[in-house]
């Protein structure tokens, strides 16, 4: 990391590097539910495992609390944003989710986010054959049986056009100080509109890059990145780096990624990080270039 690619501004050197992050298809659900609890159980169950679209069938989480006189049926609820690479492997795996969560989660219920969107992916057209005959439907609703009394779902739901994968890497001089800065830096982000951290907590340890050694596999460790590993590979990392860890943030729109970064990077920069930067895959992982100088 040459000293002409930085620029000092505030505790930690931002690297003028670019984020590389990439077209993606999203939905946007409404869940409510009686009460907090139940609203909480809802919604962790249904972003489980979706972290990464490396692995996972989208990228989910709570894009925002919604306070009852937000949401359509008056209850305490929250913004659910999904990201995947094609709006029909995406409207499947939401629908997928919602069978095994908001199906059997008592009191849950769940509204389509993107009502105006063309694009439309199944959902109650999915989810009916549950009630084995007994369903019913009025307009884009379609109403199942359960032991609790009814749940209704909408017949499909709106897919939109977003961006995922704006990456910030926080480098730090031990895993406290990388650490602090980077919960720092995902609670900036954690209530802004339109955007997701979809790893646990908002953070993630284990960064990739595209490809591997190994066929079968389209990422791997991210090895430039890794300080054990300083000593056997072209590192990335500035002298004294201990500890790294990555904010990846997916939204609806360029814009909204770009705010969310720049949030980000402001509430990562109040500590006494060494550096942030941005992983490099020249061009490979996607087109959207987002340049760090850009955010300050």
């Amino acid at each position: 990391m040459a000293t002409s690619d930085r620029m000092a501004n505030g505790a930690a050197v931002v690297v003028d590097a670019n984020a590389e992050a990439f077209a993606a298809r999203y939905a946007r659900l409404l869940i409510t539910a009686a009460d907090e609890h139940w609203l909480a159980a809802a919604v962790t169950s249904l972003c489980g495992y979706g972290a990464s679209v490396i692995g996972c069938d989208c990228e989910i989480a709570v894009e925002r609390s919604l306070a009852a006189d937000e949401t359509p049926d008056g209850r305490p609820g929250a913004a659910v944003l999904a990201f995947g690479f094609r709006a029909e492997a995406l409207g499947k795996a939401v629908a997928n989710r919602a069978g095994q969560t908001l199906l059997t989660c008592p009191t849950a219920a769940v509204f389509d986010g993107l009502p105006e969107a063309k694009d439309r992916a199944p959902f109650g057209n999915y989810l009916r054959y549950f009630g084995d005959g007994y369903e019913r439907r009025d307009g884009n609703t379609w109403t199942l049986p359960v032991m609790e009394g009814e749940v209704s779902f909408p017949a499909t739901v709106g897919v939109g056009h977003g961006v995922a994968g704006g990456v910030l890497l926080l480098c730090g001089r031990d895993q406290a100080e990388a650490l602090a800065a980077a919960r720092r830096a995902a609670d900036a982000v954690r209530d802004l509109p339109g955007v997701i951290t979809p790893f646990p907590g908002g953070v993630c340890r284990s960064g990739s890059k595209v490809g591997s050694r190994y066929k079968r596999l389209v990422a791997s460790t991210n090895e430039a990145y890794c300080p054990t590993l300083k000593d056997e590979v072209e590192t990335q990392l500035p002298a004294g780096t201990g500890c790294v860890y990555e904010i990846v943030v997916d939204g609806v729109d360029e814009a909204a990624v770009r705010a969310a970064m720049r949030a980000a990077l402001q509430a990562a920069m109040a500590g006494d990080l060494l550096a942030i930067t941005a992983p490099s895959y020249g061009g490979k992982l996607g087109k959207v270039a987002i340049a760090l100088s850009e955010l300050l």
